[in-house]
């Protein structure tokens, strides 16, 4: 069975699709009104000092609806900003190190692109994956072909955590 994370809707930040952080926080508040439950603050390319205030700064929205927090890649910043969790890419700190690093203090989501890397995801500890990209999208190309939808069939029977469609969506 698969255990329930507390939310069907993950947000995935991307503030170059704005002008200012300010107009980034206004969308993820938009978003958080309109029932979003999870955010994860993915801005790879900030400075530490940048994405730390940035964090806390979604902690404290977050925090005002009752929402979950997940930082990219970056279990001391997570752990710093007090946030529901961290999400980690196929190529940063594996699953397992998260846990040891964090305990039971963090969820774990993992970025997936197919049945054998969520099956892997979830032996190193995670408790959700994101799988993808299921349709077209110029930022997931390096993933060759979408996977459609399909997939989510066969990882339900091989996975009991939740997994998340990503890409082009």
């Amino acid at each position: 069975m698969v255990k329930d994370p507390g939310f069907r809707l993950y947000l995935i930040t991307d503030r170059k699709q704005f002008v200012s952080e300010g107009m980034l926080m206004t969308a993820v508040e938009e978003a958080l009104k309109g029932g979003a439950k999870a955010v994860q603050l993915r801005e790879k390319d900030l400075c530490i000092r940048d994405l730390l205030a940035l964090a806390y700064n979604m902690r404290a929205l977050t925090g005002q609806y009752a929402a979950q927090l997940f930082i990219n890649d970056r279990v001391d910043v997570a752990l710093a900003v007090g946030a529901d969790g961290v999400h980690l890419g196929q190529s940063g700190i594996p699953a397992y190190a998260a846990r040891k690093a964090a305990g039971k203090k963090l969820k774990i989501g993992v970025s997936t692109h197919g049945v054998e890397e969520a099956e892997s995801a979830e032996k190193d500890g995670a408790d959700f994956i994101t799988l993808g990209p299921v349709y077209e999208t110029p930022s997931k190309k390096q993933y060759g072909a979408p996977l459609g939808t399909g997939i989510f069939d066969k990882i339900r029977s091989r996975i009991s955590i939740p997994a998340f469609a990503i890409g082009g969506i």
